[in-house]
């Protein structure tokens, strides 16, 4: 701490002060201001975080809670773009779980729902063999009575299925939603509920335990976390919540260990034009490739609008990152409809002097979509909005444990994902919505919210439930990054067995939707 300094004037004055009244002076300078006491403080404004204090301020039992969100970024409502045909790059796919997270702590209703796309099926297909598995909404009712029945031979069980489904309205698998859209419906809610101190525009200084008690009657904040700000504002927090990201200073500050491995790809995000529009009825699919460097993915958003993720290594991104517009939406074109070897000629030679769309009006006439597992559905790419092309390095992180004695983290703050699965953002909803349940079961049985005892519930729900989705998308992302032919061959052929088990696939988007 830094010396003060007082003027030969003012130490005379003092002097002349009663000894009781210049021990007051000299300490009360020297003393760093009391805290603020918080039952709970979120570093983190985005999705995770904001969805955590939008549950809490919506159920009965802790509404009352004195509860402060900081965050660096300008907190305001102002986030969904003005222009209704431009869409961010960055958008997620909700599963119905995450969907049912939203309307119960009341942010849906708040979200702009014209940019709002659900999709009713899937295509997934291998970019070397051409296996392919196709998702409907039917298949998300099946189970293991189905998937028995299913494998008699001569069963009409699954047709009776199909017969009495036929009138009831299909299901939606999942939603896109762009994230800034999300994060506006949030910060709208909490708004609404009010109750929350926002601290935003503001960068935590450090974090750092509190000093022992002054006495015996003095509050004990030793073993509370102490959040200083650049006012030199110091919050002590009952319970402090890390929703701040990959790099989280709370997670170091809990010296919670967090393993992992960088995957030395990065995945290009881009808004793209189809060359036909959507009326809002249409049923409507994604479609997913697997190449080997690296899966591509095309997601609906309303009219003519999709979404792009495509992963590969760092220098190809690169690259396709610096090619025209208008090239950049052939080679996305190429990597949905060519076969691999067309396709890897391109990839190394986009950039050069090589006419992409010529070469691709040609190969395109003389490829065969059985042999590429193209569906018929598939649209053409027409265009790149202006501007939307991104990239981001992907990585795979995992905290050793969500918890600690008042700190828990949430959020890519405990976990960082493959977006292969589209995952990302539901995980993290996911955290927050157990993590919200098990405050209110602490209150509601009196308990401490900072505790272990209350916070180890948290920890046991969620940690192994993200572990095993994590695990299967990076063993897919590493399964499908081979040309080997023994390797094609075998997961060709459980691609092609699943596909062929309708209430398997239902089983398997039952998991992925939460359900």
């Amino acid at each position: 701490m830094a010396s003060i300094q007082y003027s030969p004037r003012l130490v005379r004055q003092l002097l002349q002060l009663p000894p009781s009244i210049r021990r007051s002076c000299f300490s009360t300078a020297a003393t760093p201001s009391k805290p603020d006491i918080y039952d709970l403080v979120c570093v983190g404004g985005g999705p995770a975080g904001l969805s955590l204090l939008s549950s809490l301020r919506s159920h009965a039992s802790t509404r009352d809670l004195k509860v402060a969100i900081i965050d660096s970024q300008d907190l305001t409502t102002s986030r969904v773009a003005n222009d209704p045909s431009a869409y961010s790059n960055r958008c997620s796919s909700l599963t119905p779980a995450s969907l049912d997270f939203l309307r119960n702590n009341g942010a849906w209703r708040h979200v702009d729902a014209r940019r709002v796309q659900g999709y009713h099926g899937m295509e997934v297909w291998d970019g070397v063999s051409g296996a392919k598995i196709s998702f409907d909404p039917l298949e998300a009712k099946g189970g293991l009575l189905e998937t028995i029945a299913e494998l008699v031979p001569g069963s009409r069980f699954q047709e009776s299925v199909r017969k009495g489904d036929v009138a009831e309205d299909p299901a939606v698998m999942a939603t896109m939603c762009e994230n800034q859209n999300v994060t506006s419906g949030l910060l709208q809610r909490i708004k609404e509920v009010g109750g929350v101190e926002m601290l935003d525009k503001t960068k935590v200084e450090s974090i750092e335990f509190g000093p022992e008690p002054e006495g015996e009657t003095g509050l004990d904040l030793s073993q509370w976390p102490i959040i200083t700000l650049p006012s030199s504002r110091r919050l002590a927090a009952r319970l402090l919540v890390g929703a701040d990201g990959a790099n989280s200073p709370v997670r170091n500050f809990a010296d919670i260990k967090s393993d992992g491995w960088d995957y030395n790809q990065h995945g290009i995000v881009a808004t793209l034009h189809l060359d036909h529009s959507f009326a809002e009825n249409n049923l409507r699919t994604a479609y997913q490739r697997f190449l080997p460097t690296g899966p591509i993915a095309l997601l609906p958003l309303p009219g003519n609008k999709a979404s792009l993720v495509w992963s590969m290594s760092t220098p190809l991104a690169t690259k396709l990152k610096s090619l025209p517009p208008s090239d950049f939406a052939t080679m996305v074109n190429a990597a949905f409809k060519l076969q691999q070897v067309d396709l890897s000629y391109l990839l190394t030679h986009a950039g050069s002097n090589l006419d992409i769309a010529d070469e691709l009006s040609w190969r395109l006439p003389n490829t065969s979509t059985a042999a590429t597992g193209l569906p018929p559905s598939f649209p053409n790419i027409a265009a790149v909005q202006e501007g939307s092309i991104a990239s981001f390095p992907l990585r795979m992180r995992h905290a050793a444990t969500y918890t600690r004695d008042r700190v828990a983290l949430i959020g890519d703050a405990a976990h960082t994902i493959h977006p292969l699965a589209g995952q990302g953002l539901n995980l993290g909803l996911a955290d927050a919505n157990s993590l919200a349940k098990q405050i209110v079961y602490g209150v509601e049985h009196g308990m401490d919210i900072g505790s272990t005892w209350c916070l180890d519930g948290y920890n046991a729900d969620r940690w192994a439930a993200n572990n095993a989705v994590m695990g299967v998308c990076d063993k897919l992302n590493k399964l499908y990054r081979t040309d080997s032919a023994p390797v094609v061959f075998a997961r060709s052929l459980g691609l092609n067995l699943v596909n062929s088990l309708s209430p398997l696939k239902g089983a398997l988007m039952g998991a992925a939707g939460g359900k």
